[in-house]
């Protein structure tokens, strides 16, 4: 493989995002969806907390390889195709599952609510591939 620090940057950065949701959306969410609403409120909280960290840690490795990338330059395909991914993935984030864990930790389990973040949890999966996928063509 070829390419910028920056490049080499944002493909480690991207691949970790991939396994990271890969793992929430093939096993974690899944389980937290299995809780009974009876064990909701205590599970809920738990996951908000152990995982908040992950994410902030995660989304702050992707934002800054992305700018660093976008700064040294060159543009190209996979730099574009990168950055479309890791938007989707923020967008799902803020928009939707953010919002929706919110929901579902002021007013408890409903079975709308949790289709809805698993919605949103495979949309960002999908943004994760894509943003993978395109921080590899960009380093070759």
């Amino acid at each position: 493989m070829t390419g910028s620090p920056a490049l080499v940057a944002l493909a480690a950065a991207t691949t970790l995002h991939l396994g990271f949701q890969l793992t929430v959306t093939a096993l974690v969410y899944p389980a937290l969806a299995r809780t009974s609403p009876e064990g909701w409120s205590r599970s809920h909280d738990a996951h908000s907390r152990a995982i908040v960290p992950l994410v902030v840690l995660t989304y702050a490795a992707l934002l800054t390889t992305l700018t660093w990338a976008w700064l040294a330059g060159p543009i190209g395909p996979g730099l574009v195709v990168a950055t479309a991914g890791t938007i989707l993935t923020f967008a799902a984030t803020a928009f939707v599952a953010a919002p929706t864990h919110a929901e579902l930790g002021r007013n408890g389990k409903s079975d709308r609510a949790v289709r809805r973040l698993l919605a949103a949890d495979r949309t960002r999966s999908m943004g994760a591939v894509l943003a993978t996928v395109g921080a590899l063509i960009a380093l070759t």
